[in-house]
């Protein structure tokens, strides 16, 4: 899929790319399939902000995805469409009982292919099995953390996983972030890459366009007060004290740990910054 660019017709436009929509081939989605989306805007319960720089936007509609599909399905793929909700395309598959689903796209799907589920299934890209039927080697998305929950991890545009082995009880993923995990053998994922890889190439080019997608400025620690950020104050001097980056709130940041689920460690043979070292 390539990136579209634009002449540079204004200060905005030069640079500016954005996504080729020639795989997409309807623009409607499924009504029983979607749901309307209150804008939060960053608030929580009490409706104060939790998450800054969030609002205005243009409405989105959610659309129901099947992350947990059954045992021995055989879906059709009828159209592949625009999600504004993720970065990954996704797919309208119609069942063998003649029900409607929305899955991943993954890159090898198109209009009218086959996909089958289950244990049984042949090991052909965008089938979805558990890891122990897939061959060492393969590359994988859309896999389970508990078996049976469905899939949570490897679900944004052009990602994938790799699986290096199987021993035991488990099988070994390489993560997209060089994280080497292992998995239960009976968590099922999806054979292939997600889709719409060069999503990650994409550029903004225009304030106007980050606003239409809610997000809202962000202005810069140093260039405040002493009173509102630990980086402000200062006579206008030299930007930076030595001291290390730290959020509003004075906590740590760029660099600084903050991973707190402890229960899964036994999961991760090797972390994301072992692997960075190693680079």
């Amino acid at each position: 899929m390539p990136i579209k660019a634009y002449n540079p017709t204004t200060p905005g436009r030069r640079g500016m790319t954005s996504q080729d929509m020639s795989d997409i081939t309807t623009r409607k989605p499924l009504k029983s399939l979607v749901k309307s989306k209150k804008q939060q805007a960053g608030r929580n319960n009490q409706g104060r902000i939790t998450t800054r720089h969030r609002g205005g936007g243009v409405r989105r509609h959610y659309r129901l995805l099947n992350h947990r599909l059954d045992s021995g399905m055989t879906l059709t793929i009828e159209e592949i469409e625009y999600d504004p909700n993720r970065s990954a395309r996704i797919a309208r598959v119609k069942d063998q009982h003649g029900l409607y689903h929305y899955i991943l796209a993954d890159t090898s799907m198109t209009k009218g292919k086959v996909i089958k589920t289950g244990a049984d299934a042949p090991i052909e890209s965008s089938n979805r099995m558990p890891l122990a039927q897939i061959p060492v080697g393969s590359q994988v998305y859309a896999v389970e953390i508990n078996p049976g929950k469905g899939a949570q991890m490897i679900r944004s545009a052009g990602t994938k996983a790799q699986l290096m082995a199987k021993e035991g009880d488990y099988a070994t993923l390489r993560m997209p972030s060089g994280e080497v995990r292992r998995f239960r053998l009976e968590c099922e994922a999806s054979i292939g890459v997600v889709g719409n890889v060069q999503h990650q190439n994409i550029k903004i080019g225009s304030a106007g366009r980050n606003r239409r997608k809610g997000i809202r400025p962000s202005v810069r620690g140093v260039v405040m007060n002493a009173a509102d950020h630990p980086h402000g104050g200062g006579d206008g001097g030299r930007h930076g004290s030595g001291k290390p980056p730290r959020t509003p709130w004075g906590q740590l940041t760029l660099g600084y740990r903050t991973r707190r689920r402890k229960s899964t460690n036994k999961m991760i043979v090797r972390s994301r910054h072992e692997a960075k070292r190693k680079r």
